[in-house]
């Protein structure tokens, strides 16, 4: 199955994780409307991971919306072992993410908004540093940039026409 592919949630055991909730404002004739936007992230911690966000005039109701979309926008994940295939740098906006591959026992070396995406894939043992901005939907954006462009090893061969071993 390639990675683009749509990837039903049905039958997978998703966690999910509330990034950041912002209260919104939205200024009326009548005054102001408060309103709260959740970010979330889900995984099954088996190298598939989506994100999502939600509004409404509650919290709940956000994150469950929030939690609604990052279903319908999963993705799959190379991961070699516990951590990543190869280094990669993810861009969006102003913010770019550095993830490299860590040895057995490293952990995982992020900051929030990264960690908690790296706990939802299931990479374990990972190395990252998020440099420009920290908002948390340019770091996730970017995270997942880097993420939808990792190769895993099988891949790299194919598209060399090379068995994994001459690698």
């Amino acid at each position: 199955m390639d990675r683009m592919d749509r990837i039903n949630a049905d039958g997978l055991e998703l966690k999910d994780q509330v990034i950041s909730i912002n209260r919104v404002t939205k200024v009326v004739k009548g005054g102001k409307n408060l309103s709260f936007a959740a970010l979330v992230v889900v995984g099954d911690q088996g190298g598939i991971v989506g994100f999502g966000t939600g509004k409404a005039k509650e919290v709940p109701q956000a994150i469950r919306k929030a939690i609604e979309s990052a279903k319908r926008n999963l993705m799959r994940v190379p991961l070699a072992g516990s951590t990543l295939p190869h280094p990669m740098v993810g861009k969006f906006g102003a913010g770019k993410v550095l993830l490299k591959p860590a040895v057995e026992g490293t952990g995982v070396i992020a900051g929030g908004t990264v960690r908690a995406v790296m706990n939802a894939v299931g990479v374990s043992n990972v190395l990252t540093k998020c440099i420009g901005s920290n908002n948390p939907h340019s770091v996730i954006r970017a995270t997942f940039d880097a993420l939808k462009n990792m190769k895993s090893p099988e891949e790299v061969a194919r598209l060399r026409g090379r068995t994994v071993e001459d690698l």
